[in-house]
Protein backbone atom coordinates (compact mmCIF):
# COMPACT_ATOMS: atom_id res chain seq x y z
CA UNK A 1 0.00 0.00 0.00
CA UNK A 2 1.27 3.33 -0.79
CA UNK A 3 1.39 5.80 2.43
CA UNK A 4 -0.08 9.01 2.24
CA UNK A 5 1.00 12.39 3.53
CA UNK A 6 -1.09 12.61 6.89
CA UNK A 7 -2.20 16.14 6.55
CA UNK A 8 -4.03 17.27 9.50
CA UNK A 9 -2.38 16.97 12.53
CA UNK A 10 -2.27 19.05 15.68
CA UNK A 11 0.62 19.17 18.61
CA UNK A 12 1.29 20.85 21.81
CA UNK A 13 0.86 24.76 19.46
CA UNK A 14 -2.77 23.47 19.15
CA UNK A 15 -4.77 25.25 22.26
CA UNK A 16 -6.90 21.92 22.36
CA UNK A 17 -4.09 19.61 22.58
CA UNK A 18 -2.12 19.56 25.43
CA UNK A 19 -0.88 16.21 24.92
CA UNK A 20 0.32 17.09 21.40
CA UNK A 21 4.27 17.20 21.02
CA UNK A 22 5.64 17.65 17.78
CA UNK A 23 8.47 15.62 17.91
CA UNK A 24 6.85 12.62 19.25
CA UNK A 25 4.43 12.68 16.49
CA UNK A 26 7.40 13.17 14.29
CA UNK A 27 8.72 9.89 15.66
CA UNK A 28 5.91 8.14 15.28
CA UNK A 29 5.60 8.34 11.79
CA UNK A 30 8.72 7.51 10.62
CA UNK A 31 8.07 4.38 12.52
CA UNK A 32 5.00 4.31 10.76
CA UNK A 33 6.30 4.73 7.44
CA UNK A 34 4.45 7.65 6.28
CA UNK A 35 6.60 10.28 3.90
CA UNK A 36 5.34 13.43 5.55
CA UNK A 37 3.09 14.86 8.04
CA UNK A 38 1.33 18.38 7.96
CA UNK A 39 1.06 20.02 11.60
CA UNK A 40 -1.68 21.84 11.08
CA UNK A 41 -2.38 23.44 14.26
CA UNK A 42 -5.68 25.38 15.23
CA UNK A 43 -6.18 29.05 14.83
CA UNK A 44 -9.64 29.97 16.10
CA UNK A 45 -10.93 34.00 16.31
CA UNK A 46 -14.10 32.94 17.39
CA UNK A 47 -15.26 33.43 20.21
CA UNK A 48 -18.31 30.77 21.00
CA UNK A 49 -20.81 30.10 23.93
CA UNK A 50 -20.32 26.83 26.27
CA UNK A 51 -22.62 25.18 27.95
CA UNK A 52 -22.23 23.49 31.26
CA UNK A 53 -22.03 20.18 30.38
CA UNK A 54 -19.06 20.86 28.72
CA UNK A 55 -16.83 22.61 31.33
CA UNK A 56 -18.12 19.67 33.40
CA UNK A 57 -16.45 17.56 31.01
CA UNK A 58 -13.25 19.68 30.13
CA UNK A 59 -11.10 21.00 32.70
CA UNK A 60 -9.12 22.60 29.77
CA UNK A 61 -12.32 24.52 28.21
CA UNK A 62 -13.17 25.23 31.81
CA UNK A 63 -10.13 27.39 32.33
CA UNK A 64 -10.58 29.22 28.56
CA UNK A 65 -14.34 30.10 29.80
CA UNK A 66 -15.13 33.70 31.16
CA UNK A 67 -17.95 34.32 33.52
CA UNK A 68 -20.21 35.19 30.54
CA UNK A 69 -19.85 31.45 29.23
CA UNK A 70 -17.82 32.22 26.57
CA UNK A 71 -14.66 30.35 25.37
CA UNK A 72 -11.09 32.80 24.32
CA UNK A 73 -9.05 30.13 22.14
CA UNK A 74 -5.12 31.14 23.18
CA UNK A 75 -3.55 32.53 20.09
CA UNK A 76 -1.00 29.88 18.03
CA UNK A 77 2.87 31.07 19.41
CA UNK A 78 3.97 31.26 15.55
CA UNK A 79 7.62 31.87 16.29
CA UNK A 80 7.55 28.70 18.67
CA UNK A 81 5.53 26.73 16.51
CA UNK A 82 7.92 27.42 13.35
CA UNK A 83 10.55 27.05 15.35
CA UNK A 84 9.76 23.51 16.32
CA UNK A 85 9.08 22.58 12.50
CA UNK A 86 12.45 23.85 11.82
CA UNK A 87 14.21 21.38 14.84
CA UNK A 88 11.65 18.29 13.42
CA UNK A 89 12.92 19.20 10.04
CA UNK A 90 16.45 18.67 10.95
CA UNK A 91 15.91 15.52 13.91
CA UNK A 92 13.37 13.98 11.37
CA UNK A 93 15.82 14.09 7.51
CA UNK A 94 13.51 11.00 6.15
CA UNK A 95 10.35 12.94 6.72
CA UNK A 96 8.80 15.41 5.31
CA UNK A 97 7.71 18.65 7.58
CA UNK A 98 5.09 20.56 6.56
CA UNK A 99 3.94 23.49 7.88
CA UNK A 100 0.54 24.63 8.07
CA UNK A 101 -2.70 25.86 10.18
CA UNK A 102 -6.67 24.80 10.72
CA UNK A 103 -8.43 27.59 10.54
CA UNK A 104 -11.66 27.51 12.59
CA UNK A 105 -14.73 29.94 10.38
CA UNK A 106 -12.43 31.94 8.42
CA UNK A 107 -15.34 33.68 6.55
CA UNK A 108 -15.82 35.25 9.83
CA UNK A 109 -12.71 36.48 10.41
CA UNK A 110 -11.50 37.98 7.45
CA UNK A 111 -8.92 40.62 8.81
CA UNK A 112 -7.21 38.29 11.30
CA UNK A 113 -6.75 34.82 8.65
CA UNK A 114 -5.45 37.85 6.47
CA UNK A 115 -2.36 39.24 8.41
CA UNK A 116 -1.18 35.26 9.30
CA UNK A 117 -1.57 34.12 5.83
CA UNK A 118 0.42 37.19 4.83
CA UNK A 119 3.60 36.01 6.58
CA UNK A 120 3.63 33.55 4.28
CA UNK A 121 4.77 30.63 6.73
CA UNK A 122 1.97 28.09 6.45
CA UNK A 123 1.97 25.65 3.18
CA UNK A 124 -1.11 23.57 4.36
CA UNK A 125 -3.85 25.84 5.19
CA UNK A 126 -7.22 23.78 6.56
CA UNK A 127 -10.67 25.53 6.55
CA UNK A 128 -12.91 23.83 8.99
CA UNK A 129 -16.51 24.55 11.16
CA UNK A 130 -16.96 24.22 14.38
CA UNK A 131 -19.43 26.79 15.58
CA UNK A 132 -23.22 27.97 14.26
CA UNK A 133 -24.69 31.31 14.77
CA UNK A 134 -27.64 31.16 17.19
CA UNK A 135 -29.83 34.16 18.45
CA UNK A 136 -26.72 36.35 17.93
CA UNK A 137 -24.05 34.17 19.51
CA UNK A 138 -22.25 31.27 18.43
CA UNK A 139 -22.52 27.51 19.65
CA UNK A 140 -20.62 25.04 19.07
CA UNK A 141 -21.86 22.69 16.93
CA UNK A 142 -22.18 19.55 18.60
CA UNK A 143 -23.05 21.48 22.19
CA UNK A 144 -25.99 22.91 19.85
CA UNK A 145 -27.75 19.14 19.94
CA UNK A 146 -28.77 19.66 23.49
CA UNK A 147 -30.41 23.28 22.30
CA UNK A 148 -32.22 22.22 19.14
CA UNK A 149 -33.47 19.05 16.91
CA UNK A 150 -30.59 17.38 15.99
CA UNK A 151 -32.09 17.71 12.16
CA UNK A 152 -32.49 21.21 12.37
CA UNK A 153 -28.76 21.40 13.35
CA UNK A 154 -27.04 19.02 11.06
CA UNK A 155 -29.14 20.75 8.34
CA UNK A 156 -27.67 24.19 10.04
CA UNK A 157 -24.04 22.85 10.06
CA UNK A 158 -24.45 21.88 6.15
CA UNK A 159 -25.66 25.45 5.27
CA UNK A 160 -23.09 27.23 7.06
CA UNK A 161 -20.37 24.74 5.32
CA UNK A 162 -21.42 25.96 1.90
CA UNK A 163 -21.42 29.71 3.48
CA UNK A 164 -17.88 29.13 4.35
CA UNK A 165 -16.92 27.81 0.98
CA UNK A 166 -18.69 30.90 -0.92
CA UNK A 167 -17.35 33.48 0.97
CA UNK A 168 -14.06 33.09 1.65
CA UNK A 169 -10.67 32.08 -0.08
CA UNK A 170 -9.00 31.86 2.76
CA UNK A 171 -7.96 27.82 3.06
CA UNK A 172 -7.28 25.62 0.10
CA UNK A 173 -8.59 22.47 2.11
CA UNK A 174 -12.11 21.51 3.66
CA UNK A 175 -11.45 19.73 6.74
CA UNK A 176 -13.72 17.66 7.98
CA UNK A 177 -16.86 17.92 6.08
CA UNK A 178 -18.83 15.81 8.88
CA UNK A 179 -17.43 17.17 12.09
CA UNK A 180 -20.96 17.48 13.03
CA UNK A 181 -21.81 13.37 12.98
CA UNK A 182 -19.56 13.33 15.65
CA UNK A 183 -21.65 14.62 18.28
CA UNK A 184 -25.24 12.95 16.80
CA UNK A 185 -27.04 12.31 19.84
CA UNK A 186 -27.78 8.67 20.55
CA UNK A 187 -31.49 9.44 20.99
CA UNK A 188 -32.13 10.74 18.10
CA UNK A 189 -31.41 7.41 16.24
CA UNK A 190 -28.99 6.31 13.75
CA UNK A 191 -27.36 9.01 11.75
CA UNK A 192 -29.27 8.63 8.05
CA UNK A 193 -26.41 9.95 5.53
CA UNK A 194 -28.89 9.79 2.87
CA UNK A 195 -31.49 11.79 4.73
CA UNK A 196 -28.91 15.08 3.83
CA UNK A 197 -27.77 13.83 0.59
CA UNK A 198 -29.08 17.39 -1.26
CA UNK A 199 -27.17 18.84 1.26
CA UNK A 200 -23.66 17.18 1.16
CA UNK A 201 -24.05 17.58 -2.70
CA UNK A 202 -24.69 21.27 -2.22
CA UNK A 203 -21.84 21.88 -0.38
CA UNK A 204 -19.78 19.31 -2.41
CA UNK A 205 -20.76 20.94 -5.80
CA UNK A 206 -19.68 25.03 -4.26
CA UNK A 207 -16.56 23.11 -3.22
CA UNK A 208 -15.25 21.80 -6.53
CA UNK A 209 -16.43 24.43 -7.97
CA UNK A 210 -13.74 26.84 -6.61
CA UNK A 211 -11.15 23.77 -7.43
CA UNK A 212 -10.28 23.14 -3.73
CA UNK A 213 -9.83 19.97 -1.99
CA UNK A 214 -11.60 17.68 0.26
CA UNK A 215 -10.26 16.19 2.74
CA UNK A 216 -10.57 12.67 3.89
CA UNK A 217 -10.85 13.03 7.70
CA UNK A 218 -10.02 9.79 9.47
CA UNK A 219 -10.99 11.02 13.50
CA UNK A 220 -14.52 8.81 12.44
CA UNK A 221 -14.01 7.39 9.33
CA UNK A 222 -15.57 9.20 5.77
CA UNK A 223 -18.49 7.82 4.44
CA UNK A 224 -17.65 6.28 0.94
CA UNK A 225 -20.53 7.94 -0.42
CA UNK A 226 -19.56 11.37 0.53
CA UNK A 227 -16.08 10.99 -1.69
CA UNK A 228 -18.50 9.07 -4.33
CA UNK A 229 -20.44 12.20 -4.44
CA UNK A 230 -17.46 14.58 -4.34
CA UNK A 231 -16.61 12.91 -7.31
CA UNK A 232 -20.25 12.95 -9.22
CA UNK A 233 -20.06 16.94 -8.27
CA UNK A 234 -17.02 17.48 -10.36
CA UNK A 235 -14.44 17.05 -7.14
CA UNK A 236 -11.08 16.11 -8.46
CA UNK A 237 -8.30 16.00 -5.73
CA UNK A 238 -8.46 14.71 -2.17
CA UNK A 239 -6.17 14.80 0.72
CA UNK A 240 -6.29 12.24 4.00
CA UNK A 241 -5.82 13.69 8.03
CA UNK A 242 -6.11 11.96 10.85
CA UNK A 243 -7.04 14.91 13.01
CA UNK A 244 -4.43 13.31 15.38
CA UNK A 245 -4.37 15.71 19.33
CA UNK A 246 -2.33 13.21 20.48
CA UNK A 247 1.28 11.46 18.70
CA UNK A 248 0.14 7.91 18.82
CA UNK A 249 -2.98 8.65 16.78
CA UNK A 250 -1.03 9.91 14.00
CA UNK A 251 -1.74 7.81 10.90
CA UNK A 252 -4.78 6.20 12.05
CA UNK A 253 -7.36 5.37 9.63
CA UNK A 254 -4.79 6.57 6.46
CA UNK A 255 -4.95 2.61 5.88
CA UNK A 256 -8.78 1.96 5.11
CA UNK A 257 -9.32 5.52 3.66
CA UNK A 258 -6.35 4.84 0.96
CA UNK A 259 -8.38 1.58 -0.47
CA UNK A 260 -11.47 3.34 -0.07
CA UNK A 261 -10.60 6.82 -2.22
CA UNK A 262 -9.13 4.06 -4.82
CA UNK A 263 -12.27 2.46 -5.58
CA UNK A 264 -14.02 5.90 -6.62
CA UNK A 265 -10.74 6.08 -8.67
CA UNK A 266 -8.23 8.55 -7.02
CA UNK A 267 -4.56 7.68 -7.35
CA UNK A 268 -1.51 9.17 -5.75
CA UNK A 269 0.59 11.88 -7.43
CA UNK A 270 4.39 11.43 -8.39
CA UNK A 271 5.69 12.03 -5.00
CA UNK A 272 4.31 10.38 -1.70
CA UNK A 273 3.44 13.58 -0.36
CA UNK A 274 1.65 14.60 -3.71
CA UNK A 275 -2.49 14.96 -3.19
CA UNK A 276 -4.54 12.25 -4.50
CA UNK A 277 -6.15 13.14 -7.47
CA UNK A 278 -8.65 11.77 -10.26
CA UNK A 279 -6.62 10.53 -13.72
CA UNK A 280 -6.90 12.57 -17.01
Amino acid sequence: MIQPTDGHVHTEFSWDAPGGSMERTCARAVQLGLPAVAFTEHVDYSRWTVDEVVLQSSPLRRELTGPDGVLVPPELDQERYLASVDRCRELFPSLRVISGVELGEPHWNAVPVAKLLGTGHYERVLGSLHALPVDGRLVEANALYRQRPAVEVFRLYLAEITELIARTDAFEVLAHLDYAIRGWPAEAGPFDLYAYEDEFRHALRTLAATDRILEVNTRIPLASEIVRWWRDEGGKVVTFGSDAHVPDAVGTGLAAAVDMVEAHGFRPGRHPYDRWTLPG
